[in-house]
C-alpha cells in the first residue's frame, strides 16, 4: 500500500474506535530536505504515528506540537529551520538545510469534509486528480488547511470557501493536473494573502505481468511494495492462483488473445510480457501494439528474441510504428549487473519508474544541480 493508502486506512480504524488524531502535512520546503511538500502523518491522541514528514529528524518535536494542536482543537502552523545549527529543539548539524513548513489539522469525525476524508477521496478516483492546502506564514492569521480536491474538470469536494477564492483553486488545480507538476500560489484579495499548495495526485501504476512464473511472484511483491497495482495473466490455472499471488494481485486466467478483455488500460498501465513462452509473449504483444494509452512495453529475454518477434510481425504485415518502438523496452529492465529474479524485479521496476517520471535514471552523483528544482517551490503571486 502507498503511504497515503496506509494513512487513510489507520484514519478510518480511528474513527471506528472514536480516538482523537491530527493530520501533519509538509506544506513547503525551502532549501533541502528528506520529504517534500506532500509528505503526511497521522497521529493519535496516545502519539502513535502513522507515515513520516521527514527522515526521523523531525517526528520527536513535531509529535508534541500534534498533541498540542489536538489538544487545543485548532489548526497550527509551525516552521522547521534544519539549516540553524544552534536548534536544539530538532537537533543540530542534521545538514539537510532546508526550512520547512508543517501545518497540524485536528480531525473533526463529524465534519464529512475534514482532511482525511478529502484524502480518501482522492485515493479512491483513478483519475488524476489535486488536492489544496491553504495556509498563512503569517501565523496569526487562520489556517484554512486542507481545503479542496479537484479532477480536471471541477470540484469533487472540499470545505466552503469564499468564491473567489475557490474559483482560483480550481484553476490552479486544472494546471497542475494538465502540467503534472505540483505549485505553490500566493493569492491575494483585498482583504488578506492566501498561500496555498496544490499538490497533484496520480493513482497508482497499473503493472501487468504476462507469465505467472516464479519470477513474477517477487516482481509482484516488489510491485506490491511500491503500492502499484499488480495484475497477472496467464493461460495456465497452475501457475496464475491466489494461492501463489497474494495480496491485492489481480489474477486472471486466460488465453494470450484475449488478455486485454478484463484490463481497463490507462496512461499509468505498464506490461511486462515475461511468460517464458514465445509465441503468448508475440500474440500479447501485437495487441498491445497501436494502444496509444500505454506507456511502457517490457519484454523478458535476450535481444535475439526480440529480433525475431520484430522479423515475425514484419513478415506477417504488420509494421511497428516509431511510437511503438519508443515505448517497448527489450531486453527489459536497466543495466545494474542483475542476475537474480529479485535483482531483475529491481531493475524492471526502475525502469518503469524512470519512464514514466521521464527521468534518465542516471546515478545522482552526475548532477550538478540540486535533486530536486528549486524553482518549484517558489510562490506564484496572483491577486484576485
Amino acid at each position: 500500500m502507498r503511504e497515503l493508502d496506509v494513512i487513510i486506512s489507520k484514519y478510518q480504524e480511528l474513527k471506528s474506535q472514536d480516538v482523537r488524531c491530527i493530520l501533519a502535512t509538509v506544506v513547503h520546503v525551502e532549501g533541502s530536505s528528506y520529504r517534500r511538500a506532500g509528505a503526511r502523518m497521522l497521529v493519535d491522541e496516545y502519539g502513535n504515528i502513522t507515515g513520516a514528514i521527514s527522515g526521523g529528524c523531525l517526528e520527536g518535536d513535531a509529535l508534541r506540537k500534534a498533541l498540542f494542536a489536538l489538544d487545543r482543537q485548532e489548526n497550527k502552523l509551525v516552521t522547521y529551520d534544519t539549516s540553524d545549527e544552534d536548534d536544539a529543539i530538532i537537533g543540530a548539524q542534521l545538514g539537510c538545510n532546508g526550512i520547512i513548513q508543517v501545518l497540524f489539522e485536528p480531525i473533526d469525525y463529524t465534519d464529512g469534509n475534514n482532511p482525511c476524508e478529502l484524502l480518501r477521496t482522492i485515493t479512491e478516483q483513478e483519475v488524476p486528480m489535486a488536492v489544496s492546502v491553504v495556509f498563512n506564514l503569517d501565523k496569526s492569521q487562520q489556517q484554512l488547511g486542507t481545503s479542496l480536491v479537484a479532477d480536471e474538470n471541477q470540484a469533487v469536494s472540499g470545505q466552503q470557501l469564499p468564491d473567489d477564492l475557490q474559483q482560483a483553486l480550481l484553476v490552479k488545480s486544472r494546471e497542475v493536473i494538465n502540467e503534472n507538476a505540483s505549485c505553490f500560489a500566493e493569492l491575494t484579495t483585498e482583504e488578506k494573502t492566501h498561500f496555498v499548495f496544490i499538490q497533484k495526485y496520480q493513482p497508482p501504476v497499473k503493472l501487468v505481468l504476462v507469465g505467472a512464473g516464479n519470477d513474477a511472484q517477487i516482481l509482484a511483491q516488489q510491485a506490491d511494495l511500491l503500492g502499484w497495482k499488480v495484475t497477472v495473466t496467464d493461460g495456465r490455472p497452475t501457475h496464475a492462483n491466489k494461492e501463489r499471488f497474494v495480496g491485492s494481485c489481480q489474477v486472471i486466467i486466460t488465453k494470450p488473445e484475449e488478455t486485454l478483455k478484463n484490463i481497463n488500460i490507462d496512461n499509468r498501465s505498464c506490461f511486462v510480457l515475461m511468460s517464458h513462452n514465445y509465441n503468448y509473449d508475440l500474440s500479447v504483444l501485437k495487441l498491445l501494439l497501436g494502444n496509444p494509452d500505454t506507456p511502457y512495453i517490457g519484454i523478458l529475454g535476450p535481444l535475439k528474441k526480440y529480433e525475431r518477434m520484430l522479423n515475425e510481425l514484419a513478415d506477417e504485415g504488420i509494421e511497428v510504428s516509431k511510437e511503438d518502438l519508443d515505448k517497448i523496452h527489450a531486453p527489459v529492465g536497466l543495466e545494474i549487473g542483475a542476475e537474480t529474479p529479485a535483482e531483475i524485479g529491481l531493475s524492471i521496476l526502475a525502469e518503469i519508474q524512470s519512464v514514466l517520471t521521464n527521468k534518465s535514471a542516471r546515478p545522482l552523483k552526475q548532477k550538478t544541480e540540486p535533486i530536486h528544482d528549486a524553482t518549484a517551490n517558489q510562490f506564484q503571486k496572483i491577486t484576485l
